[in-house]
């Protein structure tokens, strides 16, 4: 197939690596420094993962290291959400493989997690790796969102890996995936099965970083790409000075893609999760807040604006919090005589009566169909 002279510009562009990762890889030898530990509930973690809590902390400095030729083959899984940079971190992942060893042999496992549990696998080769260099997405070897979270699981993954000889497992994947790869690689050290998991973060939310991981990709990409997205609206905003744009950003856990947005584009209002929830805000005061700064925009000539609101804002509002736990026990409580309700205003009617009044007085203000899908698939 021809391809375009900047499809193959892309192909041929050499992602950025640190220094020390430059240099020959037999140049490049581990340096073991302190015991790694936990920022909070370190004795809890500690519990958890007894074999693998207070592993010292690696980097890498010049050195000779030629055990690092010894071939090898390892194995690389895809899990979660699709974001630019996986196909990358497998093409890192390929070159530092070969460069090592041309015998070495890394395995693609199919469709995320579930292709290490089905033995489902592409062996990454330099032709078939070709194409997705510098690509966006994860369709190299597909992604899943299975979780590796029991013992017999874990068991299919060590006798798969034995299979193919496989003596490392790289995990690309969110704070979930990293936890999943975590609980692996303690089951592994336990059981002494001779294989390394390496987690790889992986994130649009944001939430997985430290003092080492400035941040994530997928966040980066997700945020440039919105804020881009947003920029034109506000321009468009500007233009027209008749409308304002309310935006909802992904984010349904942690307000970092609004924040980081907001911070790029400057929009007139932006909710932070987190703040409300500390701030002990109300459905109603938000609503006042925001339409307080329309109205004072509006006395200076600028019926316009943008505002940015993260998804899972509603699950931050105290208020919210209560009325959706108190309705979640209710219908627990009440499932037979709730579900003999087939009219969807006699269950809004159901459950208003029982509430307590401050989640009744909540609930009521709620438009109609809010209040109806607060009622649907309640988990137990």
């Amino acid at each position: 197939m021809d391809i375009s002279p900047l499809q193959q510009a892309r192909y041929a562009y050499q992602p950025k690596l640190p220094a020390i990762l430059r240099k020959d890889i037999t140049s490049i030898a581990p340096a073991f420094g302190e015991a790694t530990g936990a920022a909070t509930d370190a004795d809890a973690v500690k519990a958890l993962f007894p074999h693998t809590y207070g592993m010292s902390r690696v980097t890498f400095t010049e050195g000779d290291n030629q055990a690092i030729t010894a071939r090898r083959n390892v194995g690389v899984i895809l899990s979660g959400g699709q974001a630019p940079g996986g196909h990358n971190v497998i093409s890192g992942l390929f070159d530092a493989l070969k460069a090592a060893n041309p015998e070495n042999i890394l395995y693609g496992f199919k469709g995320g997690p579930s292709g290490i549990l089905e033995d489902s696998y592409q062996i990454i080769t330099s032709e078939f790796l070709a194409p997705y260099r510098n690509t966006g997405g994860f369709d190299i070897i597909g992604s899943g969102r299975t979780k590796l979270e029991t013992q017999e699981q874990f068991e299919i993954c060590a006798k798969v890996c034995k299979k193919h000889d496989i003596s490392a497992l790289v995990i690309i994947g969110g704070d979930d995936s990293n936890t999943n790869a975590a609980v692996l690689a303690e089951y592994f050290l336990e059981k002494n099965h001779g294989i390394q998991v390496i987690g790889c973060p992986k994130t649009i939310d944001g939430d997985l970083k430290n003092e080492f991981i400035e941040i994530s990709f997928g966040f980066d990409t997700a945020t440039k790409t919105y804020s881009e997205l947003i920029g034109n609206i506000e321009r468009d905003a500007n233009s027209a000075k008749k409308y304002w744009h309310f935006i909802k950003l992904m984010g349904r856990s942690a307000s970092h893609i609004a924040l980081e947005c907001a911070l790029e584009t400057q929009p007139n209002i932006c909710l932070i999760s987190e703040e409300v929830e500390a701030n002990k805000q109300s459905l109603v005061g938000i609503v006042e807040d925001i339409a307080q700064a329309v109205s004072a925009r509006a006395l200076d000539g600028n019926n316009f604006g943008v505002v940015l609101i993260p998804e899972g804002l509603v699950e931050f509002i105290p208020e919210i919090k209560a009325l959706i736990d108190e309705i979640n026990h209710l219908l627990a409580k009440e499932a037979t005589a709730f579900n003999a309700l087939t009219d969807s205003d006699q269950r809004v009617a159901f459950v208003s009566s029982r509430l307590s009044k401050s989640s009744q007085a909540v609930f009521t203000i709620l438009p109609d169909e809010i209040q109806k899908q607060l009622l649907m698939d309640r988990d137990p």
